[in-house]
């Protein structure tokens, strides 16, 4: 859905999860934080809550047929797009899922059923060659047009579903039996994707093509913004690999993707589109880095921890610097990203919210899934919400979409894929899970070496 950000606008208590505890069960990669005096919960136990809740967007909300992830939840209008089933928002929900089974706050036997059934449906759906489009029908998979001519395959939202294919591998491959057959049904599924095709034969992947449209939306995949584990998983995967050319020429633009510019004494590192100089949403440092771990990576071009630490460091910097005087911005009320909006009218639309596109509304998963990259910050944020703004803020999927202190506005919706971010970056700080499980992937290693990155922290060289 992010696609479109710079153009498309859309108009458009809680139920505990199955085994949802109060146990803090720290598995500890992250730094713990000092608990503030007189906190109802220690920092511990808030992570907890906060991925319990957020993981009830992709269990107790649900598509009920596939197990996928439904586009939108008004909670107004729970009907609404009921038979929409978004692909990347079901990637990011498949990898939410192994932190509900890793942290016991699910049961394994009927999370894995749920993912059989998932990767059945994924199986069986639209593809084209390879590719699953943006939108799916629930019933039959069937493509639901995301517009005119994009009714075909999807290559960004296929690259989220394929990172989660292979987290899934990764953690049931030396399980039990019907564990191991769903390792097999992941592996295969995203061997399927012909990466090569969506080259056109150019040293460069394009996003789209259509059975009908064929290469008519012409969107060629040039960095810097969420398409970077796109051009990670073509060079990996084993079957359509991408030249290293593809990703030196298409995506880092013969090192135009490079900036040397920076934001209060931050170096902004990559040339962010249609931010240079500047940084864009914060999704961006989010939707590749649910498997791909930036700490200790590098290519000829950037230090990705340094990248997203960075960007995220420049949000809450300019949340306190606050230019344009918006009410409680600061460094526990801060992040940028796309997300439903509200209209100058009061009305609730989507907009991707930037330094250079900030119209007052904070939403929540942008600090929430900064917690790798700072963690002080975040848990700051995620107390202003839980501790002071529970009854605004919180609904029946953990924080609602977005909100505006200035303008006293809530939009009690949400969406899958901002809350699919929440849990697998908050696990990425509190244990290194997907990471782990990601990087690890031979396939990962061999598509990383081949583009030139390397990671000591996974002996990448």
């Amino acid at each position: 859905m992010k696609k479109y950000w710079f153009i498309v606008l859309l108009a458009v208590t809680v139920s505990a999860c199955t085994k949802c505890s109060s146990d803090s069960n720290n598995k500890g990669e992250g730094t713990p934080l000092p608990t503030p005096p007189g906190a109802v919960l220690t920092d511990n136990e808030l992570l907890d809550l906060v991925q319990k809740d957020a993981i009830k967007y992709f269990w107790d909300y649900a598509d009920p047929i596939s197990k996928l992830a439904r586009e939108r939840y008004i909670t107004d209008d729970p009907n609404f797009d009921a038979n929409i089933i978004t692909t990347g928002g079901s990637g990011f929900g498949l990898m939410t899922i192994l932190v509900g089974i890793d942290r016991g706050f699910l049961p394994r036997g009927e999370a894995v059923s749920r993912l059989t059934t998932s990767l059945n449906f994924l199986e069986k759906a639209d593809r084209f060659h390879g590719a699953w489009p943006h939108w799916m029908n629930n019933k039959d998979g069937k493509v639901i047009p995301f517009g005119t001519k994009d009714n075909g395959g999807d290559l960004v939202e296929t690259s989220f579903v394929c990172q989660a294919l292979i987290t899934i591998r990764e953690y049931f491959k030396n399980g039990n039996d019907t564990e191991k057959a769903l390792a097999k049904k992941a592996d295969e599924l995203w061997k399927g994707v012909e990466w090569d095709w969506y080259t056109k034969g150019e040293n460069a992947l394009y996003w789209h093509w259509s059975p009908n449209y064929a290469w008519d939306m012409n969107f060629k995949l040039e960095g810097y913004n969420e398409c970077f584990i796109t051009y990670i998983m073509a060079a990996a995967s084993p079957t359509h690999t991408i030249p290293n050319k593809a990703y030196t020429e298409g995506w880092a633009r013969n090192g135009g993707i490079k900036h040397g510019g920076s934001q209060y004494g931050l170096p902004v590192v990559l040339s962010y589109n249609g931010s240079a100089g500047h940084v864009g949403p914060m999704f961006w440092s989010h939707y590749s880095y649910l498997g791909l771990d930036p700490n200790q990576l590098k290519d000829q071009y950037a230090d990705y921890g340094t990248l997203t630490q960075n960007h995220a460091k420049i949000m809450v910097k300019y949340s306190q610097d606050n230019p344009k005087n918006f009410k409680d911005y600061s460094d526990k009320c801060w992040g940028l990203t796309a997300s439903y909006t509200r209209n100058p009218d009061g009305t609730t639309g989507y907009t991707a919210h930037e330094p250079k596109n900030d119209n007052g509304v904070i939403t929540p998963t942008a600090a929430l899934s900064s917690f790798p990259f700072t963690p002080v910050e975040s848990m700051k944020f995620l107390r202003y919400v839980y501790d002071e703004n529970k009854a605004k803020y919180v609904g029946v999927a953990g924080p609602y979409d977005a909100f505006s202190p200035h303008y006293n506005w809530v939009t009690p919706r949400y969406l899958a894929i901002d809350q699919g971010t929440i849990a697998p970056m908050i696990e990425n700080y509190r244990s290194g899970l997907l990471w782990k499980l990601f990087m690890n992937a031979p396939e990962v290693k061999a598509g990383l070496t081949k583009l030139g990155f390397e990671s000591p922290k996974y002996g990448i060289k």
